[in-house]
């Protein structure tokens, strides 16, 4: 697989049984001024519901609007709240749909919108078997002291559609026993509590990755709106093909109420588009940057494996983690590593999910700088994984350089210098993330030689 690798860029192509057909996926221009997020459902086009929570609302400015046809999502639109009319606002939203969610048309590509396994003793009975066709999932959430925002997610998981399955909580490097108080009085007997002492995502991933009892592993942000079909349109995806080893799932916005909110959907976002798709090192891509550019696959935020594969591969890198100096890319890491091990990555945009963005420009710049210094430190954990592939992604690197200066909306940019500027910190970050690694290494070496006794 290497060798292959090495000689050719191979990449995605849409994936057997899309979720939503050929509807194209749309870009969406937004203004510099807050909007509101709202969904709407075709079946259902008497009212407008806020992003995950299902409450029926009447806009009053500029909206953008998801748009589903028997909850299955077919794209974004934008259009302006008609006062006094919410049913009015609804006809226009649902006009527009029509107008520019052409089911007859092809999706365009869509830019970014961006151990120890030890199982130990489990404190849980023994769960039944799984009905014939709904394998066990565990939902790994794991959290760092966001007691007002991780009920959220939880109660919406266990009201999800999907009948198997069992939510870990993994609190990670805690400052105090809030979280275990919240699932022990809130949740008694239906959310496994788990403490990781040593901080960083990877580590915390992991400790929920070595008693998940389900034949699939998914994980999930704390501050996520998870969608009630999310584990199931999950499962799905694994259903297509023994192959594939993970699946990744469509991150949309929550809220555009701030101007840092709305500059990472216009920089980078986290949406990978409408319609399905698969990508294996046997299939051919024109994609000068894959199988490297891994966060086209998708994103930390909303991603499950096959459990015994996410094992064999020995889990998430702690060295590349969120919570440690290289700031993340363990998620990266993970789809390299599963396309490498001969497996296929495979995306579902009904496997929907709702992602609070930071609301100041200083936690913006923050996070975009971080971007880059996490994927700098994903390559460098992947060439010294895999040696073999420096050559190969030496001759990616010019190419790459140039599209993160150019990423984003690039009218945007030349109206607007923070695009440019977000650029710049970017690759900024890339060319720190070695460096960040080798000191994440370090660390890491450190904690495993403090809580080994």
């Amino acid at each position: 697989m290497i060798a292959r690798l090495i000689g050719t860029a191979q990449a995605g192509r849409p994936a057997g049984t899309p979720a939503t057909g050929t509807v194209r996926a749309t870009r969406v221009a937004l203004p510099p001024a807050p909007v509101e997020v709202a969904e709407l459902d075709l079946e259902r086009p008497e009212l407008l519901r806020r992003p995950g929570r299902g409450e029926p609302f009447a806009p009053r400015g500029r909206v953008l609007a998801l748009i589903r046809r028997q909850g299955r999502p077919l794209g974004l639109v934008t259009g302006e709240a008609v006062p006094g009319d919410p049913t009015g606002t609804v006809r226009a939203l649902a006009a527009a749909a029509a107008r520019e969610l052409d089911p007859g048309a092809p999706e365009p590509g869509r830019d970014a919108l961006r151990p120890d396994l030890d199982p130990g003793p489990s404190v849980l009975p023994p769960l039944p078997p799984s009905p014939v066709g709904t394998p066990l999932v565990s939902v790994i959430v794991c959290t760092h002291d966001r007691v007002d925002l991780l009920p959220r997610s939880l109660d919406a998981l266990l009201a999800g559609t999907y009948p198997h399955v069992e939510v870990i909580v993994v609190d990670n490097a805690p400052s105090d026993r809030a979280t275990e108080l919240l699932v022990a009085l809130r949740y008694p007997g239906r959310v496994r509590y788990l403490r990781e002492p040593v901080p960083g995502l990877a580590r915390a991933r992991n400790r929920g990755l070595a008693v998940a009892r389900g034949e699939i592993c998914a994980f999930a942000d704390d501050d996520l709106l998870i969608d009630e079909g999310w584990v199931a349109a999950l499962v799905d995806g694994f259903r297509s093909d023994r192959q594939v080893g993970c699946v990744t799932g469509l991150v949309l916005p929550a809220e555009l109420d701030t101007r840092a909110q709305i500059a990472l959907e216009r920089y980078c976002g986290y949406a990978k588009g409408f319609t399905s798709r698969s990508w294996s090192l046997g299939e051919p891509s024109d994609d000068p940057l894959f199988p490297f550019a891994t966060g086209r696959l998708g994103t930390g935020a909303n991603m499950a494996f096959r459990t015994g594969l996410l094992r064999s591969i020995g889990g998430f890198d702690p060295a590349t983690s969120t919570g440690t100096p290289a700031r993340g890319g363990e998620d990266l890491l993970s789809f390299l590593q599963v396309l490498t091990s001969g497996h296929t990555v495979v995306y579902r945009p009904d496997a929907l999910v709702w992602h609070p963005h930071r609301r100041s420009m200083e936690a913006l710049t923050t996070q975009v700088f971080g971007f880059g210094v996490g994927f700098g430190a994903y390559l460098a954990a992947a060439t010294r994984r895999q040696p073999r592939l420096l050559a190969a992604l030496l001759a990616r690197v010019p190419h790459g350089v140039r599209q993160t200066l150019h990423r984003g909306d690039l009218a945007a940019a030349r109206r607007d210098p923070l695009m440019a500027h977000l650029g710049r910190l970017e690759l900024l970050g890339l060319l720190y993330g070695p460096v960040c690694y080798l000191r994440s290494v370090r660390l890491q070496r450190r904690a495993d030689t403090s809580v080994r006794p």
